[in-house]
């Protein structure tokens, strides 16, 4: 479609990851005037980070079902969500060069796979677009005259006085590639409410014994069901140093995370054998021969090492010697959790701006002309390309916010993306 420019405001856009450069676009396509300041020495850092092994741009499960993947947030998110949707991502993609394809489990990533091409072909855009990019600046926050204050990579202090500006400045998972949550202190300074900030699609720590340490760590636990309560998920865990990662665990980090600062503790029952019966596996355990130890005894059930290694650890070394008992076990073998992950080494972040603070516009109530997008705001959401689709979608909505706050007018009903 033609854009159509109406005005060249000058909006700052503060933090080059997917939001913000999204944010970015939007503007630059109506005639704003764009600079994306960025503390990094480059923009899309965790982009790329996260894209290393493969870009999971979003999900090709129906829209209803995608929605209720951000639990409490759903209803602020759906608007931004509904308005610029999987569909108009994977076309946005594709918009640049980069088609895409649906794998096995539904996600949805671009052909190339990494997000090296994608983002090389977005910065060309941009740059036709007219958006200049300042990195090495870090955000301190605003002046007495509502400025905004920034530290360039000399140390000077910068002051730049824009007509609107975007927040887009991650979470604190990470904070190699910049998301580091230096941006919590201003803001409270500023009178904005943030809640406290937390790992989210992290691993937990479990106190292993050394010698359960010393031999399984890094080793994996293959095609598990994972269950907290009534709630449970299937893939892959690794047994860590610290305790345990992998899909499962991730997709249940909010419920866990919550237990344990209820209760100080939580504990998840590993389903061993998904697919096998507690009779199956009865009959499995119960061909032994007389002189069988039990690790042969388990190893003949076709049970791993580290499987056994588990079964020993939950019962103090203390095996039972009967076959139902010892199924009964298996299918819910309990692992207790002490603490999630340092935030630094969670796939992305909890908490955040509350979304009581902005207005429909991603607007922050308090200081009008200031919009908030991405994983600085207080919504979680499991991977699988939820993160993603969310910090694209309300990239657009507090670019389109900005621009229906500088002109006077309600949110446009469709994205001025151009697909």
């Amino acid at each position: 479609m033609a854009d159509t420019v109406i005005h060249a405001w000058r909006v700052a856009v503060v933090g080059g990851g997917p939001s913000g450069l999204m944010a970015a676009e939007v503007l630059a396509r109506t005639g704003a005037t764009v600079t994306v300041y960025e503390r990094m020495p480059t923009v899309g850092r965790k982009l790329q980070v996260a894209g290393r092994g493969g870009l999971n741009l979003t999900h090709s499960e129906s829209r209803e079902a995608l929605l209720d993947r951000y639990g409490p947030a759903r209803a602020r998110l759906s608007p931004a969500i509904e308005r610029f949707d999987s569909t108009a991502l994977r076309a946005w993609s594709e918009g640049l060069g980069q088609t895409t394809f649906v794998g096995s489990s539904g996600r949805v990533f671009p052909q190339g796979f990494r997000a090296t091409a994608l983002l090389r072909a977005w910065l060309r855009r941009l740059a036709e677009l007219g958006v200049e990019l300042r990195t090495r600046h870090t955000w301190l926050g605003w002046a007495d005259d509502g400025s905004l204050c920034f530290r360039d990579a000399s140390g000077a202090l910068v002051s730049v006085a824009p007509d609107a500006c975007v927040l887009a400045l991650g979470g604190a998972s990470w904070p190699r590639t910049g998301s580091d949550g230096a941006w919590v202190s201003p803001l409270e300074a500023a009178g904005v409410e943030v809640t406290p900030l937390q790992p989210s699609n992290c691993g937990f720590v479990v106190h292993w014994s050394d010698r359960f340490r010393n031999r399984f760590a890094g080793a994996p636990v293959k095609d598990v069901n994972l269950h907290y309560g009534a709630t449970a998920a299937r893939g892959d865990i690794v047994i860590t140093d610290a305790g345990l990662e992998g899909g499962p665990i991730y997709a249940l980090s909010p419920l866990l995370r919550q237990a344990i600062e209820t209760d100080g503790h939580a504990v998840v029952h590993i389903e061993v054998r998904p697919d096998t019966t507690e009779a199956e596996l009865v009959d499995h355990l119960a061909r032994r021969r007389p002189k069988d130890s039990a690790t042969t005894r388990l190893g003949r059930a076709g049970l791993a090492p580290v499987i056994v290694g588990l079964l020993r650890e939950a019962t103090g070394n203390r095996l039972p010697t009967d076959a139902t008992d010892l199924a009964r076990l298996l299918q819910a073998l309990p692992v207790r959790l002490e603490a999630p992950q340092p935030i630094a080494r969670a796939i992305s972040t909890a908490g955040g701006v509350a979304l009581d603070a902005i207005d429909h516009r991603y607007m922050l109530e308090n200081r009008p002309g200031t919009f908030v997008a991405g994983e600085m705001l207080d919504w979680e959401a499991p991977t699988g390309g939820y993160l993603l689709q969310a910090a694209f979608s309300t990239g657009v909505a507090a670019a389109e916010g900005a621009l229906a706050w500088l002109h006077g007018a309600q949110p446009p009903p469709t994205p001025t993306l151009e697909t």
